[in-house]
């Protein structure tokens, strides 16, 4: 079990006498927090939780006064997510924060009690995980990835940057109805758009590597990779197969971006955190989690690898560059 508390991404902050003396006096509040498909190396995953950290500051909770935070690592694997949300729940925190939809899953599993604010999580009514956006009646609420009529946006976003597309490879997990429903919309849009869609299921990364090379043996052909633990889990492997097999390819996240993939098209999931820690106040201040409403994203993020749309012979059209949130030279 991994479990860190980054006091330190807070900065060095001297704390006074006055803050001391009356730190002996207020109660420490306990808040757990579990991500599915990340490290605690993972740079993103740290400037997230740092978001996270200095949203909870300026609500008035400082790590070692009134608040205490355990984190622990799923890695994108299934097994340490599972038993890492057991883990959690037994510790019984006040609340806990959790990020994607493995966590969440699992976490549900191991508690009905304890109250979860989750962030980046695709359709939470659809997998179960509460009634309703507006009433979502159990132990969890927080913020949902996005809704499903974005995963069209990448198919058009990979026709502006590659015009000479004719089929897209959608990568996706099959076994979860996020991944379905991304697919369903995705596979909608597609005439509208001049594109040919076929479902690649990320089982394994040997399949995938044999699926991926065969639809890249057939010209004009492209990638949109979709939002799940498995993209996640096997994310640099996408990215080489991406690059080594010269195919453009569209993800949802910034981090892809960053780790030399072509472009995104996303949620800024640090505004999640943010938000998600004013849920936490709510909840740690005594509101329940079943009147608080689930929130779609508010703000989204186009990224561009400039290296990378080089190494393909792509010229980004002026159009999609000025959009751009970010433009990675």
């Amino acid at each position: 079990m991994k479990r860190r508390d980054f006091i330190t991404m807070l900065g060095g902050a001297a704390v006074t006498l006055p803050l001391a003396a009356r730190a002996q006096h207020e109660r420490i509040h306990r808040v757990g927090m579990i991500t599915g498909g990340s490290d605690e190396n993972d740079p993103d995953a740290r400037a997230n939780i740092a978001a996270f950290a200095q949203a909870m500051q300026q609500l008035g909770w400082a790590e070692g006064r009134n608040l205490r935070t355990d984190y622990f690592w799923g890695r994108g694997q299934p097994e340490a997510v599972r038993k890492h949300a057991v883990e959690l729940a037994a510790l019984a925190p006040e609340v806990v924060v959790s990020s994607g939809t493995t966590s969440l899953g699992w976490l549900l599993q191991a508690t009905r009690a304890v109250p979860i604010v989750f962030v980046n999580v695709a359709d939470p009514v659809g997998s179960g995980f509460v009634d309703s956006l507006s009433r979502p009646g159990g132990n969890a609420t927080g913020f949902m990835q996005f809704e499903y009529s974005l995963s069209g946006k990448w198919l058009e976003v990979l026709k502006q940057t590659a015009p000479d597309v004719t089929r897209a490879a959608v990568l996706r997990d099959a076994s979860v109805p996020s991944g379905i429903g991304q697919f369903a919309v995705i596979q909608s849009v597609a005439p509208s758009v001049g594109l040919e869609v076929k479902p690649i299921n990320m089982r394994s990364a040997t399949e995938m590597q044999g699926d991926i090379a065969a639809f890249a043996r057939s010209p004009a052909g492209g990638l949109v990779v979709t939002s799940g633990s498995p993209s996640l889990h096997h994310r640099e492997l996408i990215i080489a197969l991406a690059s080594r097999h010269k195919v453009p390819a569209v993800y949802y996240r910034r981090y892809f971006v960053t780790s030399g993939g072509l472009i995104s098209y996303g949620p800024d999931l640090a505004d999640q955190y943010r938000r998600a820690a004013g849920y936490v106040d709510r909840i740690l201040k005594g509101e329940k989690a079943a009147d608080l409403p689930v929130q779609a994203p508010t703000k989204y993020e186009l990224i561009i690898n400039m290296k990378t749309a080089k190494a393909l012979g792509l010229e980004m059209p002026p159009s999609l560059l000025a959009r751009a949130d970010e433009v990675i030279e």
